[in-house]
């Protein structure tokens, strides 16, 4: 390990350099690694708590005093104060996008080195509790996710650990995350293998698992045995109902696939105003106020629905969900109220994040889960299709069902469910519908929700060997910047010259401004470089030929290696944002880092 970083001005080592040296002679690097996924456990669970705790205390501020049987004005205000209060203070006092939370954590493992800001352990959790408690429509995981794999990387960086072990932290504090969030540690060690495609290695599983567990225990520690939903089953699962399941594993994945296309859609549109954060607030604020005043089933993470639904029997139990809404006492509006905020939820969740608040897409993943298991088998039974089902139960498939669509995720969403609510007399159900929705959208969406963004810049990391290895390669890392360069009227003899002091095989000819107007290859003019007589008859203009193909530093490095395969070049130029040269890659310097990137990667 280098501890020149450890030292201070005068030489002797920092507390942390000798806190270094101390560990590697006294602790071996897989205790430690034990060590620290233990603490990043703790800390996850740490998170969590306090991010819900925070969460419940502003809603029951906010709503104590609200009536059941009517609608409620300040639905209209809240959201907007909530959105408002998060935009100011990421602006201000963030001063950074954290928006995404997952999405963020998968760029990092790609294309920064597990690396993830230091603001990132605590900015989530005060951004997203302000943003939920007063209503924001969204969850409150994604957030704590980021934050777990937050304190992950940050705790590797300060023992300046290498990027495998940064991974592995990272990992280790998802899974803490998910883990202590919903007390599932095989859920959260899922997650970690399914969402973000860290492969469960021997060095890394056992930290993973060592993290689960201590944030699921902590969390007992810190909130008692209740669960996050409650269900009692009711009804036991038949053969009988394998169409059912079938079937609403198909409704899920076409829900799912709603879901994520409409995200998008809405995303593009607060897009378009990404500089206007005033245009931002009051489309999104205003789009949230009225849908969660006509449907304040969508105020908050929206987790008190999920339990009326799964502990429902009667209708007079299901009633209950309208209550607060213009709709409260009119059953007959049962069906359409559930089916609206089905179809709206997903525009609240864009609203919310689109107006400048922060949240996830986890909990709203799970919110249109139930409402589409309890519609599907509401209309199941109400039109006689088949076999009685249970909405109580159907409603609990929905969830892992939409989970697993959106997620591209269906062991999540099998473990997830089934430990939630310990309902796993329905894992073989659970299992049908979740398979089926996981197929069902991967007809139209080969990436989840979280990896399309990156997946459509090429930065997306996955268990393929090859393609992981090339997008862990970086562009820039590999450009050469040492070039020679010519000017269009240089003359042959000058040239020749420069040909002395180049480190390429190809001069490229720049105009005053930096833009390539050509290139002079070597090889192709070495029958004249010799004829002394013929120095001032030629020039670089009439010399250079065009470049076999021009690379932008933002490709991602699997065109880049097409590019070389297509062309057959040795040398190929680069060039910045605004069409300057920025220098020249090798075709042996790429596959030479390829290959020590892919002898890395299988040293397990």
């Amino acid at each position: 390990m280098d501890y020149s970083h450890t030292e201070t001005e005068t030489g002797r080592p920092t507390l942390m350099g000798r806190l270094n040296r101390w560990r590697e002679e006294h602790v071996s690097e897989k205790m430690f690694l034990l060590l620290l996924a233990l603490a990043v456990g703790f800390f996850a669970a740490v998170a969590a708590f306090s991010l819900h705790w925070i969460i419940n205390q502003i809603v029951m501020l906010l709503t104590s005093s609200f009536e059941k049987t009517s609608a409620n004005w300040l639905y209209l205000v809240y959201p907007v104060v909530g959105i408002y209060l998060t935009s100011l203070f990421v602006r201000h006092i963030v001063k950074d996008n954290i928006s995404h939370g997952i999405t963020r954590i998968l760029y990092a493992i790609s294309s920064n080195k597990s690396r993830l800001k230091g603001h990132n352990c605590w900015s989530s959790v005060i951004a997203s509790a302000i943003t939920i408690g007063f209503g924001g429509s969204v969850g409150a995981e994604a957030p704590i996710v980021l934050t777990g794999s937050a304190i992950g990387s940050n705790l590797g960086q300060m023992f300046h650990l290498d990027r495998k072990t940064l991974m592995t932290l990272v990992g280790c504090g998802a899974a803490g995350a998910i883990a202590g969030i919903f007390k599932a540690p095989i859920a959260g060690l899922v997650f970690t293998l399914e969402v973000l495609l860290i492969d469960m290695t021997m060095s890394s599983l056992l930290p993973i698992l060592v993290s689960c567990v201590t944030a699921t225990c902590f969390t007992y520690i810190f909130s008692g045995d209740a669960a996050l939903f409650t269900f009692h089953l009711d009804s036991g699962w038949t053969v009988q109902r394998i169409p059912a399941c079938l079937l609403l594993g198909v409704m899920c994945g076409l829900v799912s696939l709603y879901f994520v296309r409409s995200m998008s859609w809405a995303e593009g549109i607060f897009a378009r105003f990404k500089d206007q954060p005033y245009v931002r607030l009051l489309i999104g604020g205003s789009v949230l106020s009225l849908l969660i005043f006509l449907f304040p089933s969508l105020f908050g993470e929206g987790y008190s629905s999920i339990n009326l639904l799964l502990n429902g029997k009667t209708e007079a139990d299901w009633n209950q969900i309208l209550n607060n809404s213009l709709f409260a006492g009119q059953s007959a509006m049962l069906i359409p109220y559930i089916t609206l905020v089905l179809l709206t939820k997903v525009f609240a969740t864009s609203a919310t994040n689109g107006g400048g608040g922060c949240g996830g897409t986890f909990a709203p993943s799970l919110f249109i889960g139930c409402f589409t298991g309890f519609l599907f088998s509401r209309l199941w039974n109400i039109y006689e299709v088949g076999i009685y089902v249970p909405e109580k139960n159907f409603a609990l498939m929905g969830m892992a069902g939409v989970m697993s669509g959106v997620m591209h995720a269906p062991l999540t969403g099998i473990f997830l469910i089934a430990e939630l609510t310990g309902g796993y007399s329905l894992l073989l159900p659970l299992m049908i519908v979740s398979v089926s929705s996981y197929l069902t959208i991967m007809l139209f969406e080969p990436h989840s929700i979280y990896g399309s963004r990156l997946a459509r810049e090429g930065k997306l990391l996955t268990h393929h060997t090859d393609h992981a290895a090339l997008t862990l390669m970086n562009l820039n890392s590999v450009i050469d910047r040492d070039y020679t360069a010519v000017e269009p009227d240089m003359e042959l003899g000058q040239i020749v010259r420069k040909i002395s002091h180049s480190r390429t095989s190809v001069l490229p000819v720049l105009n005053p401004a930096g833009d390539l107007l050509g290139e002079v290859d070597i090889a192709k003019i070495r029958h004249i470089v010799f004829r002394i007589e013929l120095y001032h008859h030629f020039t670089a203009a009439q010399l250079m030929t065009e470049p076999k193909a021009m690379l932008d530093d933002s490709m991602p490095m699997a065109d880049v290696m097409k590019a070389f395969d297509r062309t057959g070049a040795d040398w190929l130029p680069v060039r910045d944002a605004d069409s300057h040269l920025k220098g020249y890659v090798s075709r042996q310097r790429v596959y030479t880092m390829y290959r020590k990137m892919v002898a890395d990667m299988s040293e397990e």
